[in-house]
Order: C-alpha cells, then structure tokens, then sequence
C-alpha cells in the first residue's frame, strides 16, 4: 500500500462526513424513517449506495461535463423544488393534524410502505441538485488535487457516506421511547417539513 494511501482515505472520510452531516432534505426523511422503523435498510442502502456512484462519477471527472451542462441541473432543480415542496406540505399536515395520520406512527414493515420509502428516497437523493454538487462537482474537484491518490480519497468519503447514513438510519431507533408520545412526532414532522419546504422554495427560486 501506498504510504500516502491511507491519509487520502482518512482526508476523504472527513471532507465527506462534513458535506453530508449538515441538515437536508435526505437526512431529515432517514431520520424519520429510521425512528418508525420502516425499510431502513433499503432506505440507508439507497442513500449510501447512490452516494457512492456520485462520488465515483465526480472522481472520474465527471464534474467538468455538469458543469457544461447546466441545463441538466436546472431541469433536476425543478423537478427537485417541486417534489420537496409537496412532500413538505404533507409533513406539514400530518404536524398539524396527527389524528388523520395515526397510522403513519405505527411501526412496521408492509410491502406497500417499502415500495412507498424506495420510490420517496429514490426522488429525494436524485432529485436534488445539492447532492450532485457535493459529490460530483465538490468532491469531484477535491479528488482530482490528489492525482494517483484521488480514488483513495474517493474510498474515504465513500466510507463516510455509509456509516452516517447507517448511524442515522439505525441510530433513529434510540429515539423510539422519546417518539412514544404524539406530540414527539409532530415535532419532528415539523422539523421535517420546514427542511423539506425551505429546501424546495430555495430549489425553485434559484431555477427561475
């Protein structure tokens, strides 16, 4: 192994854990899946796995082709602000009314619910012309200063990437006595439509 080899992945691990622990839209909809405890692992799955295909594509360069391409990302941005402003306005109605959405508080796992979560987190991680920023274009460009090293470095934030999600995803469990009570999840539901609403305004604005 490469001397260098081993600070790339640690410099990478860092550089992605900072970009993906701020507050967003993914995050806040793992947490919410992770505290009903429904399709966690396909929803952390997902997550990791769509992150470590951006990543790899922004290590390979592919940064230099989105950016130009700009229309790509304002047709992702759209369609991006609509859908988290849509989810959003239902996370609103389910703080503001819990009774018609009690069976949102029940945990479990049906077929329909994973369908549901696979297809939600599908459109929120692609949908979301942060997150090719991040990865492809930001780390992309971060990478690329690292010349042969830049695929270690690719691996750190790769690694990253899967232990917040997975720590995220999981983690939510611990909350499971906190959210027992009604009022927790409209709390949190309100956390997570203001992020979803404030996130696709933003999206919205920025495109027009």
């Amino acid at each position: 192994m490469n001397s260098g080899t081993l600070p790339a992945v640690i410099a990478g691990f860092g550089t992605g854990l900072s970009l993906i622990v701020a507050i967003g839209a993914q995050n806040a909809f793992v947490l919410r899946q992770g505290a009903r405890g429904q399709a966690v692992l396909a929803v952390v799955g997902i997550c990791a796995a769509s992150d470590a295909v951006l990543i790899a594509l922004g290590v390979a360069g592919l940064g230099a082709v989105v950016t130009a391409w700009p229309a790509a990302l304002t047709a992702v941005g759209l369609a991006g602000g609509g859908f988290l402003t849509c989810y959003g306005i239902l996370a609103a109605r389910r703080a503001l009314r819990p009774a018609a959405e009690q069976a949102l508080t029940t945990r479990g796992t049906t077929a329909g619910s994973v369908r549901t979560a696979v297809l939600t987190c599908l459109a929120m991680t692609w949908l979301n012309p942060h997150v090719y920023l991040d990865t492809v274009l930001l780390l992309g460009s971060v990478a690329a200063d690292r010349g042969s090293l830049r695929w270690a470095f690719g691996l750190g934030a790769m690694l990253a990437s899967s232990a917040w999600f997975a720590g995220l995803g999981y983690g939510a469990r611990l909350l499971s006595g906190v959210l027992s009570r009604p009022i927790a999840w409209r709390v949190l539901d309100s956390l997570v439509a203001a992020t979803m609403l404030a996130m696709g305004v933003m999206l919205l604005a920025r495109t027009f």
